[in-house]
């Protein structure tokens, strides 16, 4: 790799700072190096926590720098809503990270100019590479301390970094209990590679990053009174699917447990639903109503048997309209008004394909259909769109939607709105479009500008329909808004007539 040139207005400066190197301390010089941190770094101190790994910056052999890297901290309010990520993302993404415990200038203050900022933009240069090969996975982002009562933090300003906020004002003293020492730091983070804040809170990993990734256990993330009111609506509204005669858990407590699982970030099966169970606190266990053994005073979550059980009788369909409407108690029902339907193959569950609707503003489930065996998606969209509450919604779908059947049933029975793709491989109904659609056809001009809908009626009612080989030519087109066909998009309103037999309004 090319080295990079330091450009000053001073030569003498660019020449000095152009001739500084960064590497890593090597394990012969780790005595060296601790002795040097202890004596110049105000801390006194050069003990790092989990992974860490040091630089040195020379010249000519001259020590001018060294910069200590560890782990990252495990909780930091600042930090970890600037990621964004959950309590379960953080847990297993948190070694991506590092903290720039020590910087240490071995030099005068003030003798080299920049030698600060510089030397901190050669170690972040290379410090993922220098972590792959120690620990065997990369840094994403990192992280540092500065007390502003005795430094203004120059050189991380100037390297790039952003302050998030302050700490807590508190210093861990042992493995579970910590100290207030009333000094708050102000906390400073940097992203390495671009998007890193977005790539760390995402649901899933890129490829690339998705095997270093830890295997952690989730913790459930929801309040105790969000559990109680989703244990009560549950029970009311699933009925029992087993003999009530000798059950430990009910049905809704089991079912309850699920949901905070996935809610939480859990991605197993019965298993991993057991071992999330199994970390429950006593309080938590109380929220969701588990059996109490009188014997030994301690209430008993759910076994892996007993989850199998309940997930294969419960009745899906009262089960999702529980969670509906425990959702909309709780985060309200204003939801936009444009519904998204789309089928994916569920992982690991051997070819098994589910097509789900999702509100598009609030990012709600409205509902799930599962594809059945030596079917397609088509016939489990259809299903599902009639328990769907459509009125006054649109409904948006890919090409393998556009189906006279479909559209029919979002309009004529659902009373709602849809946006269709018209497709080459549908030739006949793009050929429709093109021919039967004028340019100025509603909503959109041929220049993007919309018309009275008067005018647009009559230039239209000579027009009549030819079905083609799907019987279905779009009722709407949305227009030209790029490169693709003015056709491209159907739009059907409620009021718009899908019977083949009568002219176009």
């Amino acid at each position: 790799m090319r080295k990079k040139t330091f450009r000053s207005t001073d030569p003498i400066e660019g020449k000095y700072l152009n001739e500084v190197i960064v590497r890593r301390v090597l394990p012969e010089e780790m005595a060296r190096c601790q002795q040097e941190v202890c004596k110049r770094h105000y801390l006194k101190n050069a003990q790092l926590v989990g992974e860490q790994l040091w630089h040195v910056a020379e010249r000519e052999g001259q020590w001018l720098a060294l910069l200590g890297w560890s782990s990252a901290a495990y909780h930091l309010k600042g930090r970890d809503r600037w990621i964004g990520w959950n309590d379960t993302q953080r847990r297993a993404r948190l070694s991506m990270i590092a903290n720039n415990a020590r910087f240490c200038l071995l030099s005068a203050s003030g003798e080299h100019p920049n030698l600060a900022s510089f030397v901190m933009g050669r170690s972040l240069g290379r410090l993922s590479s220098d972590w792959q090969e120690a620990y065997s996975h990369p840094i994403l982002a990192v992280e540092s301390f500065v007390d502003t009562q005795l430094f203004r933090g120059t050189s991380y300003k100037a390297s790039g970094w952003k302050a998030v906020g302050y700490t807590s004002g508190f210093k861990r003293v042992a493995q579970d209990f910590y100290e207030c020492h009333d000094r708050p730091k102000q906390l400073f983070v940097r992203e390495l590679v671009k998007h890193a804040a977005r790539t760390l809170r995402a649901r899933e990993l890129p490829e690339v990053l998705a095997g270093y990734e830890q295997k952690v256990d989730p913790r459930c993330l929801m309040k105790r009174e969000d559990v109680g009111s989703l244990w009560q609506i549950v029970h009311e509204q699933v009925p029992e699917s087993r003999s009530v005669h000798g059950l430990r858990h009910k049905q809704a407590t089991v079912l309850a447990i699920v949901f905070a699982y996935l809610l939480s970030g859990g991605r197993g099966g019965h298993r991993g639903v057991a071992l999330f169970a199994r970390d429950l606190s006593p309080t938590q266990r109380a929220g969701f109503r588990c059996w109490f053994n009188r014997r030994n005073r301690t209430y008993e979550v759910p076994t892996e048997n007993s989850i199998y059980r309940v997930l294969k009788a419960v009745p899906v369909l009262a089960f999702q309209q529980a969670i509906w409407t425990w959702q909309k108690g709780r985060l309200g029902s204003q939801d936009g008004d444009v519904v998204v339907l789309d089928g994916k193959a569920v992982r690991g569950s051997r070819g098994t394909q589910l097509v789900g609707a999702v509100n598009a503003r609030s990012g709600r489930t409205m509902g799930v259909e599962a594809v059945a065996d030596k079917s397609n998606e088509i016939p489990a969209a259809q299903t599902l769109l009639q328990r769907l509450d459509l009125d006054g919604a649109i409904a948006l779908m890919d090409a393998l939607h556009t189906q006279v059947e479909t559209a029919r049933s979002i309009v004529q029975e659902g009373g709602g709105d849809f946006v269709l793709v018209a497709k080459g491989n549908q030739e006949t109904l793009l050929n429709q479009a093109k021919n039967l659609l004028p340019e100025d056809f509603s909503p959109s001009t041929h220049d993007g500008q919309q018309g009275p809908r008067t005018d647009r009626v009559a230039r239209h009612q000579s027009y009549q329909r030819h079905p083609g080989t799907n019987g279905f030519s779009p009722c709407r087109s949305t227009g030209s808004r790029g490169p693709h066909s003015r056709a491209q998009w159907g739009q059907a309103r409620s009021g718009d007539s899908l019977d083949h037999n009568q002219p176009d309004r």
